[in-house]
């Protein structure tokens, strides 16, 4: 007999540390709404654990009142991917932002990504080196002024959404950093996830790069600036809900309901379980309008599964009884 699960509220996940990041920024709201999505999820708290690596997103493993660690720069993957392996039965989460993860932790990023382990990676994108004082970083825009290019960037930026991909992410979502609701959702859902899951946050940083993002997650203009892409529904956006996504000689193209002979059956269904990555990449790419939502959830293989068959088939398949029959097997060699 199975036993239930406690219920939680937001505050059993609160810790009693004094949360120190800047007045209006919005690793407040990431913050709050995690702390209001765990109790959707139904795990114990004993079994959640937060694993960070540098940076000003990764000071939150102080403020959850579950297991922690505060790691080292870049490799909050490769020991969040021990933990698991380890047990299992935890629910694990990767917290890092576009500095720790595209840059110095680039390969854990990508490597983790690929292996399809069961766990959850939680990307604070704000386009800057923030708790380093304002350099750039990774995700920053060619021609940014900052503190370590004043005359302007001259690096192009990654897309985390085009690595990710790239690498092979089976789950992959983007939401602004202003939206709670939407983000705890991203959450429960990212935990639902057999596999990797990667959520990029459009995170703002009011000291370093404040309203870096406020083109599109502004609420005068995130309607029509973001299509929220929901699997199975039809990919339409705007205020008035009149504009849609078609496929136009192999791109995506904007067009209005209603104008031009268009209807809302012309319009393109959102379908994230697509093992194809195809469409994914292309919706990672738009620049107008900016896809947010969950792009990709394709249900695949996770490397524990794969592990668990191989090792079963290597047991079933074994003439080794005693260890001294694995010492003695192979090519030896006696000495006399």
């Amino acid at each position: 007999m199975e036993t239930a699960v406690k219920k939680y509220s937001f505050k059993d996940f609160t810790s009693d540390q004094e949360v120190r990041w800047c007045p209006g920024c919005d690793d407040y709201v990431i913050l709050r709404s995690m702390q209001k999505a765990l109790p959707e999820m139904g795990v114990e708290k004993e079994n959640v654990v937060f694993i960070s690596g540098i940076g000003c997103s990764s000071r939150f493993p102080y403020y959850m009142n579950t297991y922690g660690m505060h790691s080292i720069h870049g490799r909050a993957p490769g020991i969040a991917s021990g933990v698991k392996l380890a047990n299992p039965d935890l629910s694990v989460w990767i917290i890092t932002g576009d500095g720790d993860s595209m840059a110095i932790g680039g390969n854990h990023f990508i490597h983790v990504l690929r292996r399809n382990i069961d766990l959850n990676l939680i990307l604070f994108n704000n386009e800057i080196y923030g708790l380093t004082k304002g350099q750039f970083s990774p995700t920053s825009l060619v021609g940014q002024k900052t503190k370590s290019s004043p005359y302007g960037n001259t690096q192009p930026p990654f897309s985390p959404g085009e690595l990710a991909l790239g690498a092979g992410a089976r789950f992959f979502a983007r939401i602004g950093g202003n939206v709670p609701k939407d983000i705890s959702q991203i959450f429960v859902e990212a935990h639902k996830f057999k596999g990797t899951s990667l959520v990029e946050i459009l995170q703002n940083c009011v000291i370093f790069n404040d309203g870096c993002f406020k083109n599109i997650t502004d609420k005068e203009v995130k309607e029509d600036k973001q299509i929220f892409l929901e699997h199975g529904k039809p990919m339409i956006f705007g205020k008035d809900r009149n504009k849609g996504l078609v496929l136009n000689d192999l791109k995506l193209e904007v067009v209005t309901i209603g104008e031009n002979g268009i209807t809302q059956e012309d319009i393109l269904v959102h379908n994230s379980k697509e093992k194809d990555p195809t469409m994914h990449q292309m919706l990672v790419r738009l620049e107008y309008p900016i896809a947010t939502g969950i792009i990709r959830s394709f249900n695949d293989v996770t490397l524990e599964e794969r592990e668990n068959a191989l090792t079963a088939e290597v047991k079933a398949n074994s003439n080794f009884t005693k260890t001294d029959d694995l010492f003695f097997s192979g090519e030896t060699y006696e000495v006399k």
